[in-house]
């Protein structure tokens, strides 16, 4: 039977939010996220983040809502700021630019932006004849796997504030990030330094789901007007919300989070202990380990992977990610697999 390390979105969901979603299948409850679900849901973000000044909308996926959040709060003539891995940039089909608004990559390491980067951007674009930027977008964890430290987004939010941009954080795999061995970061310190960003449920055991959580408030005002403009009014909007319910009411967010990070750090150390290099030091549940061309046609039949990309004409970078579902022993089926082919 193939195993699929492909994504962390392959399965359905998490027992627990099955269990719910079944026992209110004949519930009837207002549409358009009016409905009690949704007060609740939000209510415990809410308290999981210690922190009530925030609107919270439940939106399906983490492309519309990145597409959804950029384009509402940047005027025509505004642009955003990415580093050249970020999802806007790379994975998104051209969402954002479809918009009107221009992506102006930075400089950046390890996936994350660096301040110095931003200043440069606001540097060269110096009149009207460019775009404006206006926002910076990063991404907790980064697409490479890597996480933000505190001191970093401070310093980041530090050159925002000097020059009016607002904060955005894509935080579809926030769960993996703020379990990460490396973090410091706490939802409260999101709150804190964001002027807005989302907590994922889709490739965190949700069926489908993004908690948008907007801070600023000069940002608040007609919201649900953009979503419903962008097509993004799901008129079930308690069923999104019953899967952040469930995720938020027994700690099953940070446990489906420190568990995809456990089932990762077996791979990681696994591979190394049989000489693999990797491309990133991940410590979220996405690995990129280096694998030979050959390799890669010997295991392709049992497991799906991502080929991530070139490394030389021999080798290549793939991607590894852990799921809700992942268990110890599939990771070690894995490695013993592998240890059998080299």
């Amino acid at each position: 039977m193939i195993y699929s390390f492909k994504n962390d979105y392959s399965e359905i969901a998490h027992k627990k939010i099955l269990e719910r979603l079944v026992s209110c299948a004949h519930e009837q409850n207002i549409g358009y996220g009016l409905d009690s679900h949704t007060l609740n849901a939000s209510k415990l973000i809410k308290k999981a983040m210690d922190y009530d000044n925030c609107d919270i909308h439940f939106i399906t996926g983490g492309t519309q809502t990145n597409m959804l959040t950029i384009s509402s709060f940047l005027k025509p003539y505004e642009a955003v700021i990415s580093s050249n891995t970020g999802h806007i940039n790379v994975h998104e089909t051209g969402a954002i630019e479809g918009t009107g608004h221009k992506v102006v990559i930075c400089d950046s390491f390890n996936g994350k932006i660096l301040p110095e980067g931003i200043r440069n951007v606001i540097e060269l674009h110096s009149d009207e004849h460019m775009v404006k930027p206006k926002m910076v977008y990063i991404s907790n964890s980064t697409e490479i796997g890597t996480v933000y430290t505190k001191e970093e987004i401070v310093e980041i939010r530090k050159v925002c504030d000097e020059y009016g941009l607002y904060l955005f954080l894509d935080g579809a795999r926030l769960a993996s990030a703020l379990c990460s061995e490396e973090n410091d970061l706490s939802l409260n310190d999101l709150a804190n330094l964001m002027d807005v960003f989302y907590i994922g449920g889709t490739k965190n055991g949700a069926c489908i789901g993004e908690a948008l959580v907007i801070i600023n408030d000069s940002l608040k005002s007609e919201f649900r007007y953009q979503i419903k403009h962008r097509g993004a009014l799901l008129a079930k909007g308690f069923f999104n919300a019953i899967n952040f319910e469930v995720l938020f009411e027994d700690d099953l967010y940070f446990e489906i989070g420190r568990n995809v990070n456990k089932c990762s750090k077996i791979l990681t150390e696994g591979l190394k202990d049989l000489g693999f290099d990797f491309m990133s030091d991940s410590s979220t549940n996405q690995i990129f380990p280096i694998f030979s061309n050959e390799l890669i046609e010997q295991i392709k039949s049992d497991y799906l992977f991502e080929k991530w990309c070139s490394f030389d004409s021999d080798n290549t970078v793939i991607r590894l990610v852990t799921s809700f579902n992942t268990t110890e022993d599939v990771c070690n089926q894995f490695l013993e697999y592998i240890s059998n082919r080299i």
